[in-house]
């Protein structure tokens, strides 16, 4: 049975563990960008490192993944999409046109969406990058029409939601994709953590607080239950530069054979 791909987060926050400055403030856009980015001073001994870089490098990675949320806030309404006439049954199984597939080069990655409400409109391509969205047989035929006629890759994983065990499987079996790194927000982030998904977490925090009740850390989702276990980390390293900002490294502890 071929292994599932590496899971490796990779978040910036603020000193309390916060990943965004309000709920509905995207980081992509101004202002919020601007004043994201001032939170952590220039240093000459900065602890800033390319994650991206690093995990390619290490292990083969050849895909981020991102929740709809960091491309479209809760409150905007997509631009409508053309009805599907046709018979929706064919558009629930994966997408994968042969033309998108046999092109990729060596520096290929995938920019994967997990969108099982159909909210995001794709309007930029990359050299090297394709788009592969993750859904659900509850994702709206119309979005699925869409995604055909734009050739832009997905895969249905999950009924009512996506399944992030199935996608992260699926994107290794069909895709070929060994490892993964994630750059989303909290919420799907607390997903992969209560999935068991992550193994591996980059946390640089940024010398700031920014507070606010129900405002994004680093892994929201489903509590705890009781009783139940939080998930153990192996410190790998450890570094702070003169700014005040600090990165950490951890692994996932797992008992052995796991």
């Amino acid at each position: 049975m071929q292994k599932r791909p590496r899971v490796v987060v990779n978040v910036e926050a603020s000193a309390d563990g916060k990943v965004a400055l309000t709920r509905n403030a995207l980081l992509m856009h101004r202002p919020s960008s601007e004043l994201w980015a001032s939170m952590t001073p220039q240093s000459p001994d900065s602890v800033a490192i390319d994650v991206m870089e690093s995990v390619r490098q290490r292990y083969g990675c050849n895909a981020v993944l991102e929740g709809s949320g960091s491309l479209v806030s809760e409150d905007e309404i997509p631009a409508r999409l053309p009805t599907y006439d046709g018979d929706p049954v064919g558009l629930y199984k994966h997408f994968l046109p042969a033309d998108v597939i046999e092109q990729r080069s060596p520096l290929h990655m995938w920019f994967t969406v997990v969108d099982s409400r159909g909210r995001v409109r794709w309007t930029e391509r990359h050299e090297n990058w394709d788009a592969l969205v993750l859904v659900a047989r509850s994702t709206p035929a119309d979005y699925l029409g869409y995604l055909r006629r734009e050739r832009i890759c997905y895969l249905v994983v999950g009924e009512e939601r996506v399944d992030l065990s199935r996608a992260v499987a699926a994107m290794g079996t069909e895709l070929g994709v060994s490892c993964i790194l994630s750059n989303a927000g909290g919420g799907l982030n607390g997903a992969l953590l209560r999935a068991d998904l992550i193994d591996e977490l980059h946390l640089k925090l940024a010398p700031a607080l920014v507070g606010g009740l129900g405002t994004p850390s680093v892994m929201d989702g489903s509590p705890l239950a009781v009783g139940e276990f939080p998930t153990r980390l192996q410190l790998l390293s450890a570094q702070s530069d003169a700014a005040g900002a600090v990165r950490l490294h951890y692994a996932v502890r797992r008992e052995s054979g796991a």
